[in-house]
């Protein structure tokens, strides 16, 4: 797996310092500076510590199966903004370089907050996801279909743990749909229903 998140800290010193400190029981396997830098902290062979307590598509452990790129951006409570150009064109150009080392489906390139949802909300809803799936990351839809299952049946069927079912269908909009986050625009379900059938 591919894990996205942002570093919720005021600089990107403060977050590669938190990321290198052994007391602090976090790691990620990149950072991505806001002017495109990047700067690799663990081998991609090596387990980081950035997913915590998550699961995805039935699977926990996220730490042992995925790669973790922290993005620097203050996050929703320290000025959340949106990702400089420069930013997303390394995201992108890193994001693929790991995808084909590692053979990585595109179905299981995720955000912390799809892999976390009743705990995350990074990268949130100002990512570029639908820019990154242009450029072959991820999957992303603009088609509105009509629901033909539950809520509760897409949502597991994409690959989110539904324990807590809004937290679930807040975490699939910021995901697939920030417009809902954003403006409070209507029709979630039957974007949910799109996205269902790419998976």
């Amino acid at each position: 797996m591919l894990v996205l998140h942002y570093t919720g800290m005021k600089t990107a010193r403060e977050a590669i310092d938190r990321l290198r400190d052994p007391e602090a029981k976090v790691s990620s396997h990149y950072v991505i500076d806001e002017n495109g830098e990047i700067y690799s902290l663990v081998d991609e062979d090596k387990r980081a510590w950035h997913a915590g307590v998550s699961s995805w598509k039935g699977k926990t452990d996220i730490n042992s199966r995925s790669v973790g790129i922290e993005i620097v951006n203050p996050g929703h409570e320290f000025g959340y903004r949106p990702f400089p150009e420069k930013q997303i064109l390394s995201v992108i150009h890193l994001s693929k370089e790991i995808i084909k080392r590692n053979f990585i489906l595109s179905e299981n390139i995720v955000g912390h907050s799809d892999i976390a949802p009743n705990r995350k909300t990074d990268p949130g809803e100002l990512f570029p996801w639908k820019k990154l799936a242009e450029n072959g990351i991820g999957l992303w839809t603009d088609d509105f279909s009509a629901p033909e299952k539950s809520v509760r049946e897409m949502l597991e069927t994409i690959g989110y743990d539904t324990t807590d079912e809004q937290a679930a269908l807040t975490a699939f909009q910021r995901r697939f749909y920030p417009e809902a986050i954003l403006n409070h625009a209507p029709d979630t379900v039957r974007r949910l229903a799109a996205v269902y059938k790419l998976y």
